[in-house]
Parts: C-alpha cells; sequence; structure tokens
C-alpha cells in the first residue's frame, strides 16, 4: 500500500491509533515471546495487508528466522548483511523506500520493493531480535511507521 493511501477509509495514522492499544495489550499480558511476538505480527499484518511481516531473533550470533505473516522467507541473516542484518548490527531502524536500491539487499521474496526494519533492544544496548515489514509497492514506510512500531518492539523486547 502506497503510504498516501489509506485503508477502509482510514488514514495509516488512524490505523496504528487503534492497532497500538490492541497488540500492547496482547503483548502485555503475554509471558511467551514466541506467542506474543506471533500475535503481534499478525496484528500488524492484517490490519495493513502488507507482503510480509515477522521477526528475527539473534540466536548464536545470526538472525533466525521467527514467527511471521506471508510468503516463505529466509531463515537465518548474517550480521550487517541485507536490510536486517544492517539494522542488526547498527542498531537503529531502516526504512529503506526502494530495496533494489539498498546495497546488499537479501532478496527473499521478488515482489518485496519497500522495506522497514526496527531492532528489539534491552536494557543494556543489544540488539535480540529484529522486526522485519515488506511491502510489495515503493515507498510504502515513513516516519509514522517508524514510530508506532517501535512502540511494539520496545514492548517485545522486555519478554526477552
Amino acid at each position: 500500500m502506497a503510504e498516501n493511501l489509506s485503508i477502509q477509509g482510514n488514514s495509516k495514522e488512524e490505523l496504528y491509533q487503534n492497532l497500538i492499544p490492541q497488540a500492547l495489550a496482547l503483548i502485555e499480558g503475554e509471558r511467551d515471546l514466541i506467542a506474543a511476538m506471533a500475535n503481534a505480527c499478525a496484528a500488524i499484518h492484517h490490519t495493513f495487508g502488507w507482503l510480509w511481516t515477522g521477526f528475527y531473533i539473534v540466536k548464536n550470533n545470526e538472525l533466525v528466522l521467527g514467527p511471521f505473516q506471508g510468503p516463505i522467507a529466509c531463515t537465518r541473516i548474517q550480521k550487517g548483511r541485507g536490510v536486517c542484518g544492517s539494522a542488526w548490527q547498527q542498531a537503529t531502524t531502516l526504512v529503506v523506500p526502494d530495496v533494489d536500491a539498498f546495497a546488499g539487499h537479501i532478496a527473499c521474496s521478488s515482489l518485496a520493493r519497500s522495506e522497514i526494519v526496527l531492532p528489539l533492544i534491552n536494557s543494556e544496548g543489544v540488539v535480540l531480535a529484529v522486526l522485519d515489514v515488506d511491502s510489495a509497492e515503493l515507498a510504502t514506510f515513513d516516519e509514522i511507521d517508524a514510530r508506532y512500531l517501535a512502540q511494539l518492539c520496545q514492548a517485545l523486547a522486555r519478554l526477552f
């Protein structure tokens, strides 16, 4: 979905304002990390209908595929590789309007055109996982996505 379009008459901001309290309630009431990630990812994915929404968890110094919604995905990603590995290495959110213009992009799906990746960081500043969202359209993600999705990532990071 292009960033300026709306879903069912709601702006992106309105969709997040409805989604975030519900997703946070699911996360805060859950003790199991995988269950919380699975529900968070399903809530995001079905709210916006993006191509792929999921998590990669840091295990043995690589990102390993976690709960997701969408087509099959890359199973393991090395630190510094692609958008996910770069967000992990830099411990920062990366918004990529055109994945083909991102040096070293890993094409898990040829349908992905834009992407946002947010790290889940603990209180010591260690990246524990990343939330990865792909769109089949260019320039889908922006500061609005980064701001609201960061709230979910902060809540999930507390479950590690």
